[in-house]
């Protein structure tokens, strides 16, 4: 039961933080906005406010704006089919941009709990590859080769991709830039590549909200990488996670501490709001897409062309979850 209601508060923060982007923006910018819903499904709250009815829905699967004008022909002057394009665009791009803004969040709230890895040095191993090669505490790793480095998971990743190959290490000691070369070695107990360092952890906003940003943008990297993958059949279909996989793993961070579970929601947040600009027909990116169409075009594609066209995409998405969930089921029960 736990896993259940922390996997539903995840998909909650998750979905009203995505429909805010929309719901602000279009706000913002002057369209009607008929409704807010948290949810599909039947109605088990609601509130009528001067314009907008807000409510919350039987089924935590999703939620959604309801535009006038958005899938429906309208001569309403505050219809989103008024509007110009650049401002549609900004309406349905707000939801995705939400959900890394809110990732960025959640990410600064556990580095200023935890503290902060920096790529500075904050210690260095007696006998190490790194003291042999004249690092010492307080040296900032600015570049490894030709990589500008800015996190300690990117100085990590970089060490441990060498395969032990020597490495030129830029530094910055106080005012001064030192070039060191500094060749790894093999750690027997965890198998890693290692030059013998460890991080300096700072505990304050400014370094919590940096550290922030610059993990979302490799999480963002990573997926991107797994999508291109993907199409590149460079990686497999069942290695996608549906509802149920998604479950299984915020229950099992639940155990961890509420760290992992607020970590893992950022995760998801990111991927939730990546995954909404993918140009497949019933997401946010389908749309964004029609836009520029109707931007080359000088004139919109057909409405029922376009409403027909999300219709079957809605349909292969489900499809597509069916897949996924049925997936996640075998791997539960495969263990």
């Amino acid at each position: 039961m736990q896993t259940i209601i922390v996997a539903l508060a995840v998909f909650g923060v998750l979905v009203i933080f995505h429909e805010l982007g929309h719901f602000c923006v279009a706000k913002a910018t002057g369209i009607k906005v008929h409704e807010f819903a948290i949810g599909m499904g039947p109605r088990i709250f609601h509130h009528k406010g001067k314009e907008t009815e807000y409510s919350l829905r039987a089924l935590p699967i999703g939620g959604y704006v309801k535009m006038e004008g958005e899938d429906e022909a309208s001569e309403d002057a505050r219809s989103f089919s008024k509007k110009s394009i650049p401002v549609r665009m900004a309406v349905l791009f707000a939801g995705s941009f939400m959900n890394i803004v809110l990732a960025i969040i959640l990410f600064t709230i556990i580095f200023f709990s935890l503290g902060a890895a920096t790529n500075t040095v904050g210690d260095v191993v007696i006998g190490s590859p790194a003291e042999s090669a004249g690092l010492q505490p307080g040296d900032t790793i600015t570049q490894i080769d030709s990589e500008k480095i800015y996190t300690w998971n990117q100085l990590v990743e970089r060490i441990m991709e060498s395969n032990g190959d020597p490495l030129e290490i830029q530094i910055k000691r106080g005012e001064e830039i030192f070039q060191k070369t500094v060749t790894p070695k093999l750690n027997e107990e965890t198998n890693r590549f290692t030059i013998g360092i460890e991080t300096k952890v700072e505990r304050s906003i400014g370094q919590s909200i940096k550290t922030a940003v610059l993990s979302a943008y490799e999480v963002m990297k990573q997926i991107v990488g797994f999508l291109r993958q993907l199409i590149t059949r460079q990686a497999d279909a069942d290695q996608l996670t549906g509802p149920v996989g998604i479950i299984a793993v915020v229950g099992q961070a639940s155990k961890s501490g509420w760290q992992d579970v607020v970590s893992l929601a950022g995760l998801i947040s990111i991927n939730l709001g990546i995954m909404n600009l993918l140009p497949i027909p019933a997401l946010d990116g389908s749309r964004i897409m029609f836009l520029f169409v109707e931007l080359l075009r000088g004139k919109p594609v057909d409405p029922e062309k376009e409403g027909m066209i999300h219709l079957v995409g809605f349909g292969l998405l489900i499809m597509l979850m069916l897949f996924v969930t049925w997936q996640d089921i075998l791997r539960l029960v495969q263990g």
